[in-house]
């Protein structure tokens, strides 16, 4: 019994103290003590500012050998392409509006890593996680942009409209890539940050996160899910219950332990990207659809996450 007391104890100081603060965002934009602007502002200096040299400052300071493994970053892959096609594939034979089928492949495929996913592997691994979390970042994130991309395009018959060239030039001008590219090299080269640089990126780092959740939260429109539909709630429960389920539990049978192995189960099991919604809306799908996946996704996460976080400690596999 107290084992288990203990095992609760662990998954609720991983998984607590995130929502709280996106719960604590929720309740700043109730009492209008942020707005959309706010938020709009603040994710943009998450995305192209900070959260950029929290990866750097992370990932250049770590063993470029020993956290680099092909495996897991094909692992990962190989799951969210498969995720993608299946989803694709079932959704087509029950949703047959092309706008509503985009917004939940895309919801049911892609997680907020960046945001969610780091505060919690932060707090479950600490820098050694978050730096091998931002590697696995690197590969995944263009491959959901690229993902996002196709499904949206055909899904809504936008393919003749888009501009590939300017989405190619967008992928490799992304804050985030260039921040890990970056980073690697001057992990891989064991080059030294100067004390002045080290210093600021380290306020810049400790102000990511805690901001970015508040963004999540002043932008969660809770008033949406009265209007909420099966599609929603079936690409959520795919998303953060079936898909880390599935995944998990064939990660476990390749032999992955410890904090790779939490660190998989976590990226798997992150809600749906803030992102699908600017995403779905911008390219002419269902935007609704896509904004109730996320809220979905993001207050059921708490359980799902903290129950295989509990599992994974009680089964000793992390």
């Amino acid at each position: 019994m107290q084992q288990i007391i203990q095992n609760i104890v662990f998954a609720g100081n991983i998984i607590l103290p995130v929502f709280l603060i996106v719960a604590i965002g929720v309740f700043l934009k109730f009492k209008k003590m942020i707005n959309d602007e706010f938020v709009s502002i603040s994710s943009k200096v998450v995305f192209n500012v900070a959260l950029p040299i929290l990866i750097f400052m992370k990932v250049s300071q770590v063993d470029y050998s020993v956290n680099f493994d092909w495996y897991q970053i094909l692992f990962l892959c190989s799951a969210t392409i498969v995720v993608f096609v299946l989803t694709w594939v079932l959704g087509n034979y029950f949703i047959k509006d092309g706008k509503k089928l985009g917004s939940f492949v895309q919801g049911a495929m892609r997680s907020n890593i960046a945001i969610v996913g780091f505060a919690i592997i932060f707090n479950m691994s600490g820098d050694e996680g978050l730096a091998h979390g931002a590697i696995l970042l690197s590969f995944v994130m263009p491959l959901y942009n690229v993902l996002s991309v196709i499904v949206l395009s055909i899904t809504t018959h936008h393919e003749k409209d888009l501009d590939y060239k300017k989405i190619i030039g967008e992928l490799i001008r992304n804050p985030l890539i260039i921040s890990i590219i970056i980073s690697l090299l001057f992990s891989y080269f064991s080059i030294e940050i100067p004390v002045l640089l080290e210093r600021t990126g380290n306020y810049l780092t400790a102000l990511t996160l805690p901001l970015a959740l508040l963004a999540i939260g002043g932008s969660l429109n809770l008033s949406n899910l009265k209007k909420t539909s099966s599609i929603s709630v079936t690409a959520a429960s795919i998303k953060v219950i079936i898909i880390p389920l599935i995944f998990t539990f064939i990660a476990v049978k390749l032999g992955y332990r410890g904090m790779v192995l939490g660190n998989l189960f976590v990226i798997l099991g992150c809600p749906t990207a803030v992102v699908s919604y600017i995403m779905a809306k911008a390219m002419g799908a269902d935007d609704k659809i896509a904004g109730n996946i996320i809220v979905i996704s993001t207050l059921a996460s708490v359980i799902t996450i903290s129950i295989g976080l509990f599992l994974l400690k009680s089964f000793e596999l992390i």
